[in-house]
């Protein structure tokens, strides 16, 4: 999937004026990356050998405010921005526990910290305490910012199985984001995918090429967070687990196909392409229709 986000990149930033875009930079800070935007900070890649699973926290829109929420007492097992999924060979590799399953960084890779782009790779070994590993998955990260309203942040992750993998029906699964309460419909915020449908009652078991949750700050500045499925993933596109409190997630694994779980023969690869817009405004005026339409159709 090199190759999508190279040419939308280039796409993207062709059309925009040199004023207008913002200089990234990156530095590895102990178990975490730190990313800046215009100088400003935008996000942190944390990988802390005590954590379940390496995670972006906060993520911060425009305004400088995060558009993400992190892990609370009533869900201890929601960390801001990341990719997990329970009830894998007995394992569960989402929810709080070390002892249940983990998500190991092998140490992520600044492989570009350029002006234009920060590019993160990352290997991880998804092990528990007495247990053969079941998955081994990489990452390659790319983050830009296509304007000054508008931060992206490219997810390319291949998940190889080590071994015959069975993930019973569960909705602690793949790729999710946690919003910030002010921007969840239980606040006043929208949530909306791709149909114009609304709320968790709208989006829930949904397939839908994309879902956005939005709302406005206490100074009245509208701002959210985007996911958009490519159209290569397998199960494309995934029904949606959305909840009003903030939670979004594309996942079939709690609609698996048989009813009951999904099965990944040993050696098998499951290949996912998810695109994450953090923009100021709303899904209509940051075009994320359009931005859709050109990420959908690269190679």
């Amino acid at each position: 999937m090199k190759t999508i986000h190279a040419l939308s990149l280039c796409i993207i930033s062709a059309c925009l004026p040199l004023q207008a875009r913002e200089k990234l930079a990156a530095t590895l800070i102990g178990s975490r990356i730190d990313v800046t935007i215009g100088g400003k900070f935008f996000t942190s890649y944390r990988f802390a050998a005590d954590e379940k699973y390496p995670f972006f926290f906060p993520v911060n829109g425009p305004s400088g405010a995060s558009v993400t929420s992190m892990r609370n007492g009533e869900y201890p097992h929601h960390s801001s921005l990341f990719f997990g999924c329970d009830k894998v060979n007995g394992g569960n590799y989402w929810q709080e526990g070390l002892d249940c399953g983990r998500i190991v960084s092998k140490g992520p890779v600044l492989q570009d910290a350029s002006e234009n782009q920060i590019i993160i790779r990352d290997a991880c070994d998804w092990t528990r305490p007495g247990a053969s590993q079941p998955l081994r998955d990489t990452r390659r990260i790319v983050i830009s910012a296509p304007s000054p309203k508008l931060r992206q942040i490219d997810f390319e992750i291949t998940v190889e199985a080590l071994e015959d993998v069975v993930i019973e029906k569960t909705n602690h699964s793949l790729f999710s984001a946690r919003m910030d309460p002010d921007l969840t419909p239980v606040f006043g915020g929208t949530m909306i995918n791709a149909e114009g449908a609304k709320g968790e009652k709208g989006t829930f078991g949904k397939p839908s090429p994309w879902l956005a949750c939005f709302g406005a700050r206490g100074n009245k500045t509208t701002e959210g967070l985007a996911i958009l499925q490519h159209p290569q993933n397998s199960g494309y596109p995934a029904p949606w687990f959305t909840r009003d409190y903030g939670f979004l997630s594309p996942t079939s694994m709690f609609w698996p196909a048989n009813g009951k779980d999904t099965r990944i023969a040993k050696g098998e690869k499951l290949r996912l392409f998810y695109r994450v817009l953090v923009f100021s405004g709303t899904p209509e005026t940051t075009g994320i229709g359009g931005i859709f339409s050109e990420f959908s159709s690269l190679k």
